[in-house]
């Protein structure tokens, strides 16, 4: 009796806290803004670290965690493979800066080439679209003149950063 009563609630607990565990909702942020001083587009994405770290252990078919020997490097293969910004039909040259694991979150930092501007600018943003059906990536932008969003979906995966004069 008294080894049931213990099963029933290891039971309870596990399946009372996977709804805490869990979400419903899958979106990522991106805020790309110029830099005047450098002339550089700085850019910074912020996820959820499971999201992250799941959509790879599914590719890599293996465990996946910050323990992992190649964490920092298969996060970033997935970021330069699922997030670009190009001008004239050419990808620029984005620089990997760096990431860091906060609260759950995961923050990469990159860097590229730039004119002053933004206006024009197509961005790719396929990160974790293909994993998550219902994942949502909203790219927040700003320049000396411009300022706006874009959202990106499994069904629209390319955008135009158009001037809002």
């Amino acid at each position: 009796m008294l080894k049931s009563l213990l099963l029933c609630l290891v039971f309870s607990a596990y399946w009372g806290a996977a709804p805490a565990a869990a979400h419903n909702f899958f979106f990522g942020i991106t805020d790309l803004s110029v830099n005047p001083s450098s002339k550089h587009i700085e850019i910074i994405h912020q996820f959820t670290a499971h999201d992250i770290e799941n959509a790879i252990a599914e590719q890599q078919q293996t465990h996946f965690s910050p323990e992992h020997k190649n964490y920092q490097g298969l996060i970033r293969q997935l970021f330069e493979q699922n997030f670009s910004v190009m001008e004239a039909q050419r990808a620029l040259p984005l620089s990997w800066v760096g990431l860091e694991v906060v609260r759950g979150k995961v923050f990469v930092y990159q860097e590229g080439p730039a004119k002053n501007f933004l206006s024009g600018l197509v961005v790719k943003n396929t990160l974790l679209v293909d994993t998550y059906p219902e994942q949502i990536n909203t790219l927040n932008y700003q320049d000396n003149d411009i300022k706006g969003s874009l959202t990106f979906t499994q069904l629209r995966k390319i955008a135009k950063i158009e001037s809002n004069n």
